[in-house]
């Protein structure tokens, strides 16, 4: 047994926590990831805070312009895009920010992550984040066109808590995920 399976079994890898680690992180590694999304380096020189507004539901703040959840709801459906569409933009902000959570256990874990994001034009789906065999997080989504938070203290609390969550499995099922190899 190696001293990192003995260190997961006695229970001191919680001492690695998420909870430290992913707080100095998890915005930074968002910020990385919405970057890397763009090829031709425009997002280089925009500071952190606007590009974490994508992320946040006050109408106001995101500067996509898109109707409320209301207004979707309420809209004709021949007026080119239908009452319960979800955009391009919607589905690239949640698969950036379960990367995010990916590239978090990533670094408290050791282990490389894939996710899986399968969402319908309704806004229905799942994001799924795996390691190995090891399914370490199944989030369901419902209206992902509104995928957000109030503010950027919510944003980064959800995805710490996320990882924190994914790590913990992990911990339990090293094995699985091949923590050893």
């Amino acid at each position: 047994m190696s001293a990192g399976t003995s260190a997961r079994a006695n229970g001191s890898a919680s001492t690695r926590s998420a909870s430290t680690t992913t707080h100095q992180y998890f915005l930074r590694d968002l910020v990385a990831l919405i970057r890397a999304g763009d090829p031709y380096g425009r997002l280089d020189d925009v500071e952190p805070e606007r590009l974490l507004r994508l992320f946040l539901t006050v109408p106001t703040d995101r500067p996509t312009g898109r109707p409320t959840t209301a207004d979707a709801v309420l809209a004709e459906p021949d007026d080119g895009a239908g009452a319960c569409t979800v955009d391009a933009l919607s589905i690239e902000r949640l698969r950036a920010f379960h990367q995010a959570v990916a590239a978090g256990v990533e670094r408290a874990g050791h282990v490389m992550t894939a996710v899986a994001v399968d969402v319908n034009g309704e806004g229905f789906g799942r994001v799924l984040v795996v390691a190995g065999r090891l399914l370490l997080l199944a989030e369901s989504q419902r209206d992902a066109g509104n995928f957000g938070f109030p503010s950027l203290v919510a944003l980064a609390a959800a995805g710490e808590r996320l990882v924190a969550r994914a790590v913990a499995v992990l911990d339990r099922y090293p094995e699985v995920a091949g923590a050893d190899d």
